[in-house]
């Protein structure tokens, strides 16, 4: 008698000589197997009462790569089977070729015949090798009485004393093996296990290119921003610091007397100097911290700012204004003089020399006060004048100072920001080139294994076909109907 192993092997060499054996093992024992509460362990358990001669072992039990010479495959009579319950007997069914369905808990459940029913029609239009699958009802541990197992016992004992039984389990483990052949020729034809790869490189590229055009656009806008923020708040600093040296030196002017104009003429150009140097200290603060904010690099610093040149003071000689306030003074002196003289002359006659001297010294004194007082005030008119001439022109230059120093530090940031973009992009665009290059890369794989797939397709079709023409002459076999 010839091998069955080796026959069964010879029908798909015959097409496929290069194709390796199914990686499975067939066991002699028979695998009782289903769903959850469907009553698996009781029906082993009878089944090695009755059959000693046979192994019996519950599906999950067997080694993965370890195949039952037959499956019972059990479900209760409760209800009919689920999507789930079919996955299960296609998993555990995939390598062998006698399968028996066995309803149980009929016992309990008067319309059990009706769920065999079911559950027969719903294997025979899944799959066509379930159409002639045998079904039996049994009751492995029912409440009252012996297990009612007869039928399954019989049954299974024909079955497994088929001669051609190990043949059979091969060709359908064959059957197994070319399928899984030809899935995974045609996935990887269609590039199924490589598509998400693509999709999620392709999602990167749009991101790569819409993220530099978003981040591009959103640097020149804060730019751009920043620059005009820091030009409106760095001249009105300026602004407001001219104002305030302005408020304090006229009211230092006002303080003034005549021995310290030169003096405050050296002060004034002191605070000038004070403020352009603030001035110039508070828009290299504010540009180092608008480039920080930006993540660039601040601006070179400019070299040291100079004050601009402030004219001195117009306390000139006033040689004729001076002569006609001293005729006033004199004037008002005189009058003065004579108040006095008469006023001696009316309390004592005979004082009236020591009133006329006393009436010239009080004028002489009050002529000079007027003309020193006058000369004062017109000195300090004079100052308040130049403080508003030296503070305007200081706020011109320190505005002027400003607004050099921001579009300086606009040309400078604009370059780094250039530069950076730049950077940015050449390496958006080494990722852009990798991407493609992958991109590439899988699409050529994919034409490769779909002309693998065209060429090797036909001849496993073919074996598969032989598989399964041989299978179907097994089971049209009179001895092999059960």
């Amino acid at each position: 008698m010839s091998d069955p192993i080796a026959s069964a092997d010879a029908v798909v060499a015959a097409i496929e000589p290069g194709l390796s054996p199914p990686a499975v093992r067939h066991r002699e024992v028979v695998a009782v197997t289903g769903p959850w509460l469907a009553g698996t362990t009781s029906l082993v358990a009878a089944l090695r009462e009755r059959m000693p001669e046979h192994t019996f072992v519950e599906g999950a039990d067997l080694p993965q790569a370890q195949a039952p010479a037959a499956v019972v495959f059990v479900v209760s009579a409760v209800a009919p089977l689920t999507e789930s319950d079919c996955v299960l007997i296609d998993l555990a069914t995939r390598h062998t070729d006698l399968v028996i369905g066995a309803v149980t808990k009929i016992d309990a459940h008067r319309n059990w015949r009706d769920v065999l029913a079911t559950d027969q029609a719903t294997l025979a239009e899944r799959a066509p090798r379930y159409a002639d699958v045998a079904w039996v009802g049994v009751a492995a541990a029912p409440d009252l009485g012996e297990p009612h197992v007869d039928e399954l016992v019989e049954l299974l004992r024909r079955m497994l004393a088929s001669p051609d039984l190990e043949r059979r389990n091969r060709l359908r483990a064959w059957e197994t093996r070319i399928e899984a052949e030809i899935e995974r020729y045609r996935a990887d034809g269609d590039g199924l296990d490589r598509q998400a790869r693509v999709d999620a490189l392709r999602r990167q590229r749009d991101e790569v290119v819409r993220g530099r055009r978003v981040a591009k656009s959103e640097h020149s806008i804060a730019l751009r921003s920043q620059l005009q923020q820091a030009r409106l708040q760095l001249t009105y600093f300026a602004r407001n610091r001219c104002t305030s040296v302005r408020a304090e030196l006229a009211e230092d002017a006002t303080q003034t007397g005549r021995r310290r104009l030169g003096d405050f003429e050296s002060y004034v150009r002191r605070r000038a100097d004070d403020v352009v140097a603030e001035v110039d200290e508070g828009v290299t603060a504010h540009l180092r911290d608008m480039a920080a904010g930006l993540a660039l690099p601040a601006p070179p610093p400019p070299g040291p700012a100079s004050t601009p040149a402030l004219p001195g003071p117009p306390l000139k000689s006033r040689r004729l204004e001076t002569q006609l306030m001293m005729i006033l003074g004199a004037g008002f002196g005189l009058g003065v003089a004579l108040m006095v003289t008469r006023l001696f002359a009316g309390l004592a006659p005979g004082l009236a020399a020591a009133g006329l001297v006393a009436g010239g010294l009080a004028g002489l004194v009050v002529t000079v006060w007027v003309v020193g007082l006058r000369a004062l005030l017109q000195d300090r008119a004079v100052l308040d004048r130049w403080v508003s001439d030296v503070t305007n022109t200081l706020r011109s230059a320190v505005e002027e100072r400003v607004g050099s120093r921001v579009l300086a530090a606009e040309t400078a940031l604009t370059s780094e920001l250039s530069a950076r973009e730049q950077s940015e992009s050449a390496a958006a665009e080494d990722r852009i080139a990798q991407i493609n290059a992958e991109l590439r890369e899988h699409a050529m794989q994919t034409a490769r294994a779909s002309a693998l797939r065209d060429r090797r397709l036909p001849s496993l079709q073919r074996a598969l076909n032989a598989v399964r023409a041989e299978l179907r002459e097994c089971a049209e076999r009179p001895e092999e109907r059960f």
